[in-house]
């Protein structure tokens, strides 16, 4: 029995998504490599981009950093993110 980890699949559609999309999947191996994966669940009109663990960064206890490190890439990639929030 395998352990899938669930796609990233969008689950809406924002213009900025592909960009977003994008800058996510630049770190996305790095998740991979400690069985997790995070996954777009809204961006706000405010610009707020709310995204959900996934795998084993649901649990981790690293994932503030991590977030941080996602926060970063995305808002280099798309300024039009003013925040990230995970959870």
């Amino acid at each position: 029995m395998s352990l899938d980890i669930p796609t990233s699949a969008p689950v809406f559609d924002h213009p900025l998504m592909p960009r977003v999309e994008a800058a996510l999947d630049t770190l996305r191996p790095y998740l991979a490599t400690d069985g997790g994966n995070v996954r777009v669940a809204n961006i706000t009109p405010e610009g707020v981009l709310q995204l959900e663990w996934q795998g084993a960064c649901g649990a981790c206890p690293m994932s503030t950093m991590t977030r941080a490190g996602l926060e970063d890439t995305v808002k280099k990639a798309v300024p039009e993110i003013i925040a990230v929030e995970a959870r």
